[in-house]
């Protein structure tokens, strides 16, 4: 459909089949926040007109205006033609409750650490209250540190990342949820600027996707830092410094906790010797590795 004949598309309705056909068609991934093309045309549709993300049904046979039909036909076209994630789309991206700030400096915010935060990371840690301070290696848009100030709420934050433009992106945030007495950031290469600071928790959510993996990613993902998604051949060379170092950043009875997604089997095979606990949630088993303080290698 050329961009003048969207005037025949009168309704939410109209446009909500149009998206889900343009997108089946053009075999999009889906991966940056919905799981499947009619998810991803209501977000976008509902985005776009500014309404309530959570209220499609009654809206649906609402008529739109010319600017409205307008809006949708260029986000709707950008996303197919471009490939560009919906997320890089409308500068916003989604963990649990938590909205944050997003553009292409940043990987869009996507853990399995989200749930386990929710719960403080229970039974792990016992006391949430009682952390003092607690680290998030590879911060990215600074979305796991904004949810570990929620999680434990008396601790100091700190919060690195390599790369300067995403740390500008992870202001952005912190600033947002008014958190710039809680949260500290970082430019640093892993541990490299953090000198002898130990913590009750250390957290990372790093690049950890493989060479040939990398090679094979779909489009929608080449719009990513590259840098903040594969880490070596085999995936793990971030994870490798992380366990080297962690130990000499980490209190007494500290903890290590960090995500490799599916890259179990590989992280069991290079660290045969390590005793890890591997966490579950209610959507994923086996993605986060645990480590006690004295299971590190010293």
């Amino acid at each position: 459909m050329e961009l003048d004949d969207t005037t025949l598309l009168l309704t939410v309705r109209d446009w909500l089949r149009y998206a889900v056909s343009r997108f089946q068609a053009a075999g999009l991934f889906f991966g940056h926040g919905t799981e499947n093309a009619y998810d991803e045309a209501a977000y976008l549709i509902l985005h776009t007109l500014h309404l309530p993300l959570n209220r499609l049904e009654p809206f649906l046979d609402a008529r739109l205006l010319p600017s409205e039909q307008a809006a949708l036909a260029e986000i709707i076209r950008r996303r197919v033609e471009e490939r560009i994630p919906a997320a890089y789309l409308t500068q916003e991206a989604w963990l649990g409750d938590f909205p944050f700030y997003v553009d292409e400096r940043v990987i869009v915010p996507r853990s399995y650490f989200a749930e386990l935060l929710e719960h403080g990371l229970s039974p792990w840690v016992e006391e949430p209250e009682s952390l003092e301070s607690v680290l998030d290696l590879c911060t990215g848009s600074g979305c796991l540190a904004i949810l570990m100030a929620h999680a434990f709420p008396h601790a100091h934050v700190d919060a690195t990342d390599i790369s300067a433009a995403a740390l500008e992106v992870a202001r952005r945030n912190v600033d947002d949820y008014g958190l710039q007495d809680r949260i500290e950031l970082l430019e640093s290469d892993v541990f490299s600027a953090l000198g002898d600071r130990r913590y009750d928790l250390i957290l990372s959510n790093p690049p950890y996707v493989t060479a040939p993996a990398v090679a094979g990613l779909p489009p929608e993902y080449l719009h990513e830092p590259e840098l903040a998604l594969g880490s070596g051949e085999d995936g793990l060379d971030v994870v490798r410094t992380i366990l080297a170092q962690a130990h000499k950043h980490l209190k007494p009875d500290g903890i290590l906790a960090v995500e490799v997604g599916h890259n179990r089997d590989i992280v069991e095979s290079a660290f045969p010797d390590l005793a890890f606990t591997w966490l579950d949630t209610e959507h994923a088993e086996g993605k986060i590795f645990l480590l006690r303080e004295d299971q590190l290698p010293g």
